[in-house]
């Protein structure tokens, strides 16, 4: 009876016992569980933060324009180009502008691509054939991608008669947004201005380059006189010296014959 009394108590005690290194070892999982799980937390938190400032970096170079391509023949429109030669947006600076824009996708182009796809679009080529004015000019902060966005627009235009490119300073772009002209329009209001100091930005707003350059004929009573890009630089110098013999009625009473 004793044996037995023994033996049943012995047993409940093992069962504690057991219990006990059962929860001892059950804390000591957990706690190490936890530990770790925070040590990886500690590592993995400054990798996702340098990804995430990659992200935001190579997000920033990608989506900041460094150069401006304006295009002006009726429709006139302005290309924004990030530091890798890519459109990331197009806006048009009046109604026909708008309306170009709104039926071309160029986002994401290379900027010749882009260039090309416009000179291609339906209208800009029936404005070509017919003697229309085409004025691409190149803007931005960096001299030397200006410069190679200037190379390559005029190697996109070389085959456009009435076609010519060049550059205009950062500084003129400002004044040029500030009065609310494509850049084209501006240095065209620049030329008239000298010849009649009347003329105000309102009146050439919405005019076609082809109107713009022949008022500035008829001012200057030279046929063959177009904006002088030599101060920038930049130019098709073949292309210079086209005018229009047709009769053209501006705000003088006068055509050009």
């Amino acid at each position: 009876m004793n044996d037995s009394l023994k033996k049943a108590l012995d047993q409940v005690q093992a069962a504690e016992e057991l219990k006990q290194k059962t929860k001892e070892y059950v804390f000591r999982k957990t706690t190490d569980y936890k530990r770790i799980k925070k040590a990886r937390f500690r590592i993995f938190l400054p990798t996702a933060a340098c990804m995430f400032l990659l992200f935001l970096g190579g997000y920033w170079l990608y989506f900041t324009p460094t150069a401006e391509i304006s295009m002006d023949i009726n429709p006139s429109i302005e290309l924004s180009v990030n530091r890798f030669d890519r459109i990331i947006s197009a806006k048009g600076w009046n109604d026909d502008g708008k309306e170009l824009v709104s039926s071309i996708d160029v986002w994401n182009l290379e900027y010749s691509e882009a260039v090309n796809q416009i000179l291609e679009n339906e209208e800009v080529s029936a404005l070509l054939s017919n003697d229309g004015i085409l004025t691409v000019v190149v803007a931005g902060e960096d001299s030397d991608q200006a410069a190679q966005i200037l190379s390559g627009v005029q190697s996109c235009t070389s085959g456009e008669k009435n076609a010519y490119c060049y550059s205009i300073s950062p500084e003129e772009t400002e004044v040029a947004n500030d009065l609310g002209l494509s850049y084209g329009k501006y240095r065209a209001f620049l030329e008239l201005q000298k010849l009649d100091p009347s003329i105000t930005v309102e009146e050439i707003q919405n005019m076609p380059m082809r109107e713009i350059w022949d008022l500035i004929q008829t001012l200057t009573g030279d046929e063959n006189s177009v904006t002088d890009d030599t101060e920038t630089g930049g130019g098709n110098e073949e292309n210079h010296g086209n005018g229009q013999e047709r009769g053209q009625k501006n705000r003088y009473g006068k055509g050009q014959e």
